[in-house]
C-alpha cells in the first residue's frame, strides 16, 4: 500500500515512550473493566474503542446479560460526572436536557441543566419511551451542546451516550428512528457468557459490590488526551479507499434500502484510528475496518422489505454487511 503523511508522523505517537504510556493507561482501564463484566472481553474492547474515538454506543440484547453494569463500570472507572436516566413512555424531553424556572427573586428565567450535562450519560432502556422523548438526544449526541428557549448550552468535554436497548421484537418498545441510530458510533451485543464466565459470575459476591468497589484508573484530562492522540494514527490512501469501496457497495446493495452515510463512514474511519491506539499501533491495518464494519454499520443501513426473511432484521443487515466484506478486495 502507498503510505500517506500525516499528522501522526511528526505529532506525540511518533514518540515511542508516549505511545507506550497511552498503551499501559488503557490496559489498566481495561482491566479494571474485565474484573466486572467477567466472559466479554470483545463488549468492553469494543465500548473503549467507542471513547477514544469520541462516539456513542448502543447496547442491544436480552435483559439480564450486563448491558447497564458495562455502562456503570465504565462511568466508575473514569474519574468524570455520570448520569443516569431511565427512559419510561412518560418521559418528557425536559426530563433529559432541562428546563427553564422562572426566579421570583431575580424576576427572568433560569435554566436548570438535565441529566445530559455529565461526561458519561446512560440512558437506560432508551427505546421503552417516546420518539419525541427520543430525539431530545440528536442535538446533544451531534453537536455536544442543548438549544433551550433560544440559547445554546455547551455540553462537558469529554461527552459520551451510552444507550442500551431491549430487540425491538420485546413488547413496551418503540423503534429507534435512522436519524437517532446514526447518530451512535457502534451498536454492540453483550451476549450469554461463556460457561466459565458465568460460572466466574455466580461466585462472585454481586456484580453491585464490585461495582462499588471500582476505583477510578483515567481521568477526563486523560481521556481528551487520547481522543486527541487518535485522530494522529495514520491511515493510508489505500486503506480510506477500500472503507469507501465497502460504503458504496452497501448504497447500491440491491437487498438494502437505505446505505450508510457520511456520518457513518467518518465513525468507522475514527473508531479503526481508535482500535490502532487501542492495540498499541499508531497507524490502522485492514483488520481494524473488517472488524469495526459490522458493529459500525450494521444499525444504519435499512434492508429493504423486498427481501424480507425470516431472520430479524438487525441479524439480516449483519450478514449482508459481512457479505460485502467478503465482497470487496482487501488492499496488500
Amino acid at each position: 500500500m502507498e503510505k500517506t503523511s500525516t499528522a501522526g508522523e511528526t505529532g506525540l505517537l511518533a514518540n515511542a515512550a508516549f505511545l507506550a504510556e497511552i498503551r499501559r493507561s488503557l490496559q489498566n482501564l481495561e482491566q479494571a473493566l474485565q474484573g466486572v463484566i467477567r466472559g466479554n472481553g470483545e463488549a468492553v474492547h469494543l465500548a473503549l474503542v467507542a471513547l477514544l474515538s469520541r462516539g456513542h454506543l448502543l447496547i442491544e440484547d436480552v435483559p439480564g446479560v450486563g448491558k447497564t453494569t458495562l455502562a456503570h463500570a465504565l462511568a466508575r472507572c473514569l474519574n468524570c460526572k455520570f448520569q443516569r436516566v431511565q427512559f419510561t413512555s412518560d418521559l418528557l424531553p425536559s426530563d433529559v436536557i432541562g428546563i427553564s424556572v422562572y426566579n421570583q427573586h431575580r424576576e427572568a428565567f433560569e435554566f436548570k441543566p438535565g441529566p445530559v450535562f455529565a461526561n458519561i450519560l446512560l440512558a437506560d432502556e432508551i427505546n421503552r419511551t417516546t420518539p419525541k422523548t427520543q430525539s431530545a438526544l440528536l442535538e446533544a449526541m451531534n453537536e455536544r451542546q442543548v438549544t433551550l428557549d433560544n440559547r445554546t448550552y455547551r455540553l462537558p468535554e469529554p461527552f459520551m451516550v451510552i444507550a442500551t436497548q431491549n430487540p425491538i421484537e420485546h413488547h413496551g418498545t418503540y423503534p429507534l428512528p435512522e436519524s437517532q441510530l446514526d447518530r451512535f458510533a457502534m451498536r454492540i451485543r453483550m451476549g450469554y457468557p461463556g460457561w466459565e464466565g458465568e460460572r466466574e459470575i455466580l461466585r462472585a459476591s454481586g456484580h453491585w459490590d464490585e461495582l462499588e468497589e471500582l476505583e477510578p484508573v483515567a481521568t477526563d484530562e486523560q481521556i481528551r488526551q487520547w481522543q486527541q492522540s487518535v485522530t494522529q494514527v495514520r491511515v493510508e490512501d489505500a486503506l480510506a479507499d477500500y472503507m469507501l469501496a465497502i460504503v458504496a457497495k452497501t448504497r447500491a446493495h440491491e437487498h438494502l434500502a437505505l446505505g450508510v452515510s457520511p456520518r457513518g463512514s467518518q465513525a468507522l474511519y475514527r473508531s479503526a484510528q481508535a482500535l490502532a491506539l487501542l492495540e498499541g499501533r499508531d497507524y490502522c491495518i485492514p483488520d481494524d475496518f473488517k472488524r469495526l464494519a459490522v458493529p459500525t454499520f450494521a444499525h444504519r443501513v435499512v434492508v429493504s422489505t423486498r427481501y424480507a426473511s425470516t431472520l430479524k432484521k438487525s441479524e439480516e443487515a449483519e450478514t449482508i454487511v459481512r457479505e460485502i466484506l467478503e465482497s470487496v478486495e482487501v488492499p496488500l
